[in-house]
């Protein structure tokens, strides 16, 4: 079986964490897949911080501890659980909205097998790990962001503008009770903005890091979420906030 990309992404950052340096061509006989899409895929973890590009390879950034490499791998774990639970509420004949975080691309490989599934999305590598028979995908077209395989700006806001009746599934770089949902950049912030106003359900898919962390741009306020999918259940101070608030909260119980 060909791996996804999400699996591709897992597989070259464990064996990058162990080793400390991995080339392309071990990767690609370790993956099954070709030299060309390695490559690929260790731009992108490069353009987020995770590896440093070497000639022929990569290795670990020189900029992270090991600690903070473990934190990652949690990191990849608690993501993989909220994208199977937020996966869970898609059925068929469902139009939704996938934000362009790793968190809300984790739920593509879940969604194969859909039918009749229309699913919005701004990231072009969410847009091919959903090629399936019975998923319909509208990629919002605009400025295209290579080191996040992404587009934004005003023709991807005009196109989110004339769309409605879709669940929306968000990412967040940060959340705090006052301040809401966050991203580090303002043009996902904007676009994620319009998104979520234009839907008729919000549902926010966010790890326990992610909490009393708010980054710069707002998004929108907390209130406006249905529901918050997280990996274990929230402290008792978001617990209340999200009850008075009437969020639902959805985590493993086991």
């Amino acid at each position: 079986m060909i791996p996804t990309i999400q699996q591709r992404r897992e597989g070259i950052l464990t064996l990058a964490y162990r080793q400390g340096h991995v080339s392309i061509r071990q990767l690609a006989e370790h993956l099954k897949v070709s030299e060309a899409t390695v490559r690929r895929d260790l731009h992108n973890l490069a353009a987020e911080g995770l590896l440093e590009l070497s000639r022929g390879g990569a290795a670990v950034a020189r900029n992270s501890d090991y600690s903070f490499l473990s934190k990652s791998m949690r990191n990849i774990e608690a993501k993989r659980v909220i994208a199977q639970l937020a996966a869970n509420l898609v059925q068929d004949g469902d139009q939704i909205f996938i934000g362009s975080g790793t968190t809300c691309f984790g739920m593509a490989a879940h969604l194969r097998g859909r039918k009749g599934l229309s699913v919005i999305v701004n990231s072009v590598r969410t847009a091919l790990e959903l090629q399936s028979p019975g998923i319909d995908v509208l990629l919002l077209g605009g400025q295209y962001r290579p080191e996040r395989m992404d587009t934004v700006g005003p023709l991807a806001s005009e196109t989110i503008e004339r769309l409605r009746g879709y669940r929306a599934f968000l990412g967040t770089d940060g959340i705090s009770q006052d301040f809401g949902l966050t991203s580090i950049d303002i043009e996902s912030a904007h676009l994620l903005r319009l998104a979520a106003r234009n839907a008729r359900e919000c549902i926010l898919l966010a790890d326990s890091s992610k909490f009393d962390r708010p980054a710069l741009y707002k998004i929108i306020d907390l209130q406006m979420l249905s529901a918050v999918i997280t990996e274990k259940k929230p402290e008792s101070n978001w617990m209340d906030f999200f009850h008075r608030h009437q969020i639902n909260v959805l985590y493993p119980k086991s």
